[in-house]
């Protein structure tokens, strides 16, 4: 049996969980960033002074952040944010950043720092961007972005840049350029890891702000399980890592090995620190092993915890270095607690083959071939197992299970699925369930799903709408004919000859200089009794004498009555200019309003037409947002089906690995069980008393 080859990884665990740097970011567009000391002063109130921008952060910090991109690019669309314009933006960024979005991200960050942005701002948006694109795996598009930075970024940032630039050059299959890299910045010297800040129950801190959360939003793909972990000086260690692991393979396995033993011997602050610290050792116990310097792998391995992500692999490791050095008892000791672990593990499952060599070695041949024969019981049981588990992943039922269990609330493609439905032999399941692969197309998935769910919504309240729409129709058509009744009644036209005569007369009054055209009632009165007093003394006076009515009375009232006259005429010209103007102003006022309620019933006729015009747009709207939406539901249906199928592919394809592991490992346990039946057959049939030479 050879030893195991090393499998070292380039990037121990949540690597990204280091760079937690957008506050940088921010802070470059001169606006706060999340991370805050306790003694730095809170960050300033967010004053919102357009409502619409309002519900696109209330949805924002209610965790809708679907419904908060949708909202927020349809008041864009309308130029509904006013002053938090730019600021939205840079909320739209991150939002399609969430999403996974980068080049329509960028495109965003870039119109930002194109009008008007200062060198540092750039540089700092190249950096994030090159950031998120090699996270997306593309580390071509991040090696243009970084190419893109002058100069060196301020503070720790560009520690970050420089080990951001060493991961590229390993992805590109350029070692020497990483080492180059990550050199100065493995070479500094380590902080302290920072205390942490006491906590006051009287004054908890206060809930982060809008870009606190974004940043959060935003980084919650890259970040690990302990955020507590993500620190310069876990920075620094990651990098110490990479350049060890760049200069054992540009050849120079003595440098990579220095910077490896000494992350190897390092205290650790938490457990990012100290999975990291055994990924190194393992790295050293492997790559000794190859070099067959059995007692270095011993050495390196014996400080990786037994209880740890790299404890089995270490186990197993660490039997073979006692194998190399000649103690297999030792080695039998390390295997036998590793084959008691978990037995989907192929480590495990090596170790059961690895007890049995070990009893070869020492001579117990029937107990190594019943150890292979159990092993080779033990693998056709967990290929049985892994055989119904397929089985049980062609129906897609399961799928929807895990949906029901990993919702999310809304399209959120850095959510993992953590909690599995039930399934037999879970537990061979999981390690498939639990990789990149799966959990990255299961992300899809359910982005997928919910992008029908939200179509099937919309065509129900399409149809909502059109319920509305149809009530509308039907009261405005029972209300048009009163309204067309009043119309009549109400016609201002009818009116229009009055006013004219009332001109007339105003202009007649005016030319003649008439004050009696603007007598008051009171004053009409006395000039009808003055009028008639006038035809009676007339009378009376053209009439024969009589001893009732003297001449000399008569004169007297005739006298009586021109004063009366000359009285009237009097108060008659000194109200005159006042009256003028007054009927003046109300014969303007009245064309006017004669003006307007034409008008107004000129709206009303145009307003019955367009309005009965309106229903038929917004039919026609309706019918044409439901049927893109259907046009929509069809291609979505087909990739959705697509993808689940691809889901079960992929989990299947792992448990059919699961299987082919399986199978060499019976393959080898077959082979070496035959080899103790040839040797105790060959045993068995040699002379009890060989020939004296």
């Amino acid at each position: 049996m050879t030893h195991p080859s090393s499998s070292a990884p380039r990037r121990p665990g949540p690597l990204l969980a280091t760079l937690l740097v957008a506050g940088q970011l921010w802070a470059g567009l001169g606006l706060a960033g999340p991370a805050r000391a306790a003694s730095d002063p809170p960050e300033p109130e967010h004053v919102v002074r357009a409502p619409h921008y309002g519900e696109v952060l209330f949805h924002f910090h209610q965790d809708q952040t679907f419904t908060a991109l949708t909202s927020l690019m349809v008041s864009q669309q309308f130029d509904r944010l006013g002053v938090h314009a730019d600021e939205a933006e840079v909320l739209r960024g991150g939002l399609l950043l969430s999403y996974g979005m980068h080049r329509e991200a960028g495109q965003v960050f870039e119109r930002l720092i194109d009008h008007g942005a200062t060198p540092e701002v750039r540089n700092r948006a190249w950096y994030y961007l090159a950031r998120v694109r090699y996270t997306r795996g593309e580390p071509q598009a991040a090696e243009a972005a970084l190419a893109h930075i002058q100069g060196e970024l301020p503070g720790a940032l560009d520690d970050d840049r420089r080990l951001l630039q060493a991961q590229v050059k390993l992805a590109l299959a350029q070692p020497a350029l990483a080492a180059e890299a990550l050199t100065p910045l493995a070479s500094a010297d380590k902080p302290r890891p920072p205390a942490p800040a006491p906590v006051d129950e009287d004054n908890p801190p206060p809930r982060p702000g809008l870009l606190a959360r974004l940043t959060s939003l935003v980084l919650a793909p890259f970040s690990g399980p302990d955020p507590l972990a993500a620190t310069d000086a876990d920075a620094r260690l990651f990098a110490r890592y990479n350049l060890g692991i760049a200069l054992i393979r540009q050849g120079d396995a003595a440098g990579g090995t220095r910077w490896l033993d000494e992350l190897g011997q390092m205290p650790a602050a938490n457990e990012e620190q100290r999975a990291l610290r055994d990924q190194a050792n393992l790295a050293l116990g492997y790559a000794a092993l190859q070099r067959e310097a059995p007692e270095q792998a011993r050495q390196y391995l014996e400080r990786i915890r037994l209880k740890g992500p790299s404890s089995d692999k270490a186990l197993l490791g660490y039997g073979w270095a006692a194998l190399g050095l000649k103690q297999p008892k030792l080695a039998l000791v390390s295997w036998t607690e590793l084959a008691q672990r978990d037995p989907s593990q192929p480590a495990v499952q090596e170790a059961r083959l690895a007890v049995s060599y070990a009893l070869a070695e020492l001579g117990a041949d029937t107990q190594a071939r019943d150890g292979y024969q159990s092993a080779l019981g033990s693998y056709q049981d967990e290929d049985q197992r892994l055989g119904e588990a397929i089985a049980a992943l062609d129906d897609p039922a399961w799928l929807d299970e895990l949906l029901a269990r990993n919702p999310g609330v809304e399209m959120a493609w850095f959510r993992d699925a953590e909690d599995v439905p039930h399934l037999p032999h879970l537990r061979l399941l999981a390690p498939a369930l639990a990789g990149h692969a799966f959990q990255e197309s299961f992300k899809t998935w359910r982005d997928l799903r919910f992008l029908q769910d939200n179509l099937a919504a919309w065509q129900e309240t399409l149809a909502v709408y059109r319920t509305m729409l149809d009530e509308r129709r039907k009261a405005f058509l029972e209300r048009l004919p009163d309204v067309a009744s009043q119309r009549q009644q109400l016609d201002p036209a009818a009116l229009l000859p009055r006013q004219q005569q009332l001109d007339g007369e105003l202009a007649q009054a005016e030319a003649d200089a008439d004050g009696r055209a603007f007598a008051d009632a009171a004053q009409r009165a006395l000039l009808q009794r003055a009028d008639r007093a006038r035809d009676t003394l007339a009378r009376l006076q053209a009439a024969p004498a009589s001893p009732d009515a003297p001449a000399a009375t008569l004169q007297d009232a005739a006298e009586r009555l021109r004063v009366l006259q000359g009285l009237l005429a009097w108060d008659l010209s000194q109200t005159y200019p006042e009256r003028r103007w007054a009927a003046r102003k109300a014969l303007g006022d009245s064309a006017q309003g004669l003006q307007q309620a034409q008008a107004a019933r000129q709206a009303l006729d145009q307003a019955a037409r367009d309005e009965a015009q309106r229903f038929v747009q917004f039919q026609q709207r309706i019918d044409e947002l439901s049927r893109r939406i259907q046009a929509l539901q069809a291609p979505l249906a087909t990739a959705s089906a697509q993808q689940a199928q691809a889901l079960s592919r992929l989990a299947q394809d792992g448990l059919r690995q699961q299987q082919e592991r399986l199978a060499g490992y019976a393959q080898q346990a077959r082979y070496a069980l035959a080899q103790l039946l040839d040797r105790g057959r060959d045993a068995s049939t040699e002379p009890e008393h060989a020939p004296t030479p």
